[in-house]
């Protein structure tokens, strides 16, 4: 197949061709950046453990429960563990500054979650003081904070009664393994939390938010479901126990069916940069209609003119889809950081992009493959008079 032919017919019409393979990179870009929004809102469902609860408030997850519930939690039959969890919703110096933060029971709620493991510092300095701090590896990596550093925190929940932001210590950072874990969390003694409130040093409401609960491995989480919520069916304050899936699924239809959304804009943006390409590629067959006639008529057999066209579609879409996909990697850092809490696992994973050098090859073949089936079908004389 004559490579330099198709070269050339590519670099006939210079700001045809650049201004498809910009499009097709814009468009493969943001279909990686959509597609990568969708699989980081299931992958905390689909990571999740049967054996893990959450336990929260019957009314609403904005109602706390009171800490006496714990110790009759753990009562219950095939509870291995339980803890308390508590969203304290501060900032680091200025507001724009913001990732989350709970109090916690260190001890309990580490054994409710084995695959957070920590990086640098000391677990022990962070269990034994009440002072001191976790800090996730992206928070840590963007403000730079270091172990034995002071962080100043500004509770908007629980805030200070002399107006000051409350100081935490970091004793260790923390990477979690599964998606279920945020690392961008400050996590802090809920015994501090409680300590503070109650000497009136801080203002916000007692209790915790929810209940971390790991069943024992030959339990049935299902069972152990009803009898937390049978337990308080009395009150003072009624328990809605969930696998830790449904919890995690909750905060995404908090804001709508996001997948729905960012799947049908997608859609959008695929199948309008795939009648782009269809229509350059028409156009370049139409205009190579003499030029197919020469090369029929010196020899060259149908399946070569065939080639050349689909060589030139796949070659003009494997140019934009690898810069695309290529914007996608190196970007994936800076969104992850513009995306904040609302996306904190977000990443271009292999899978997203094995999916879009799949898509851009398939768009390559659809597009290429209608004009040069066209062309390989004309016939000498047919070419010629139409190229005059």
């Amino acid at each position: 197949m004559p490579i330099r032919l198709v070269w050339k017919q590519l670099w006939r019409h210079k700001l045809r061709f650049l201004l498809t393979v910009a499009s097709l990179s814009v468009a493969i870009f943001l279909l990686c950046i959509l597609r990568s929004l969708v699989v980081t809102l299931d992958a905390g469902v689909r990571a999740s453990t049967t054996h893990r609860l959450i336990v929260q408030s019957a009314v609403s997850l904005f109602v706390n429960l009171p800490e006496a519930y714990e110790s009759k939690i753990r009562q219950v039959d095939g509870v291995d563990t339980c803890a308390k969890m508590q969203w304290f919703g501060g900032y680091y110096k200025e507001q724009a500054n913001f990732f989350a933060q709970f109090a916690i029971d260190p001890e309990s709620w580490l054994a409710c979650y084995p695959e957070v493991e920590i990086l640098e510092g000391s677990l022990k300095t962070f269990l034994t003081s009440r002072q001191h701090c976790l800090v996730g590896i992206r928070t840590a990596e963007k403000y730079g904070f270091q172990v034995g550093q002071t962080v100043p925190i500004t509770g908007t929940i629980f805030p200070r009664v002399d107006q000051k932001p409350w100081e935490f210590v970091i004793a260790g950072i923390y990477r979690a393994t599964s998606p279920n874990v945020d690392n961008a969390n400050l996590l802090f003694h809920f015994d501090r939390l409680r300590e503070t409130l109650l000497s009136k040093e801080a203002t916000g409401p007692p209790g915790s938010g929810v209940f971390v609960v790991r069943c024992r491995p030959d339990s049935d989480p299902v069972q152990v479901m009803a009898d937390i919520d049978a337990l308080f069916a009395g009150g003072p304050q009624r328990v809605q126990a969930t696998p830790e899936g449904e919890f995690q699924a909750q905060f995404v239809t908090m804001v709508g069916n996001v997948p729905f959304f960012v799947s049908s804009i997608g859609g959008g943006v695929l199948a309008a940069i795939v009648l782009a390409v269809l229509n350059t590629m028409l156009m370049y067959g139409r205009e190579q209609t003499r030029d197919v006639g020469i090369l029929k008529s010196l020899g060259f057999n149908d399946r070569i003119v065939f080639a050349v066209l689909l060589s030139q579609s796949m070659i003009l879409c494997l140019a934009g889809g690898a810069i695309g996909i290529g914007l996608a990697v190196v970007t994936a850092t800076p969104m992850q950081n513009l995306l904040g809490t609302a996306f904190p696992n977000y990443q271009v994973s292999e899978q997203v992009l094995g999916s879009a050098v799949l898509l851009t090859f398939g768009i390559g073949l659809f597009a290429g493959l209608m004009p040069a089936l066209s062309a390989s079908r004309l016939k000498v004389i047919d070419t010629l008079r139409r190229g005059i």
